[in-house]
């Protein structure tokens, strides 16, 4: 499962590498890209994994990184 995400108010490159390290580490995501150009974060879980559950670590992880950044699914 594929998702795409617009990240409102992500500051810096360096803030982008961080969510991407953490979001990778999560368990059920199987890989995980941020670019901080655009803007946009792209998902790949894996088929059996519970996405809500994933998705609200990677949120949590987001929070933590950028507490003011928004995920937006495309």
């Amino acid at each position: 499962m594929k998702k795409t995400y617009k990240m409102t108010d992500l500051c810096c490159a360096n803030c982008a590498a961080e969510i991407e390290r953490d979001v990778n580490k999560i368990e059920g995501v199987s890989a995980c890209t941020v670019n901080f150009i655009s803007q946009k974060m792209n998902v790949e879980a894996d088929d059996g994994a519970d996405y809500a559950k994933v998705y609200k670590k990677i949120e949590k992880a987001v929070k933590r990184v950028e507490p003011d950044c928004d995920l937006v699914l495309l």
